[in-house]
């Protein structure tokens, strides 16, 4: 396989982070979207020694191996194609689900999510300080989430602003009502 990067940065295809990897999203959503799946996320990244290529993905009946093996063969055949300039040394391709603590990137991610709870990084600290954010997903457009943060007060954060954001596990939910 192929890949490449700067060392220590991690390239994320939708939203927050850096957006080099954009090209990787257009690329691999077609064939991802066309055997049933959501490409939920794209992330490249240096680790442990290696460059990896991950890959999110769901689908309303959740994840199991097999899908994520038929969805890696397909983008690996696809990849060693068509590999964008991004991808210019060995790298290592990664198909998962979303996990409990799944990625929200995208406005439709939130959307979905609303009423759960979210951790929610920014890019730089607001003028109060704070970089980071807890709470419930209030509402969600195409500009930006509210979050009712912990400490009951209603924060607005614009898609702009923030490096990642990821749900909130109810790790002590009852079974069907977990994030």
């Amino acid at each position: 396989m192929r890949g490449g990067g700067e060392k220590n940065q991690r390239k994320q295809a939708d939203g927050g982070g850096i957006s080099a990897a954009a090209p990787l999203r257009a690329l691999l959503a077609p064939p991802t979207e066309a055997l049933g799946y959501e490409l939920v996320h794209v992330e490249y990244a240096p680790e442990r020694g290696k460059n990896v290529l991950r890959i999110y993905i769901d689908a309303p009946g959740g994840i199991r191996v097999d899908d994520c093996e038929a969805v890696s063969r397909q983008l690996s055949a696809l990849l060693d194609v068509e590999a964008p300039p991004a991808l210019s040394g060995a790298y290592e391709l990664e198909v998962s689900s979303p996990g409990l603590d799944r990625p929200l990137v995208a406005p439709e991610h939130f959307r979905r999510h609303t009423g759960k709870r979210a951790r929610i990084t920014l890019n730089a600290p607001r003028d109060d300080g704070r970089r980071r954010y807890t709470g419930t997903l209030l509402e969600a457009d195409e500009e930006r989430v509210v979050l009712l943060v912990d400490d009951a007060a209603k924060c607005e954060l614009t898609y702009a602003e923030m490096r990642m954001a990821r749900l909130e596990p109810a790790l002590n939910a009852p079974r069907g009502q977990r994030a």
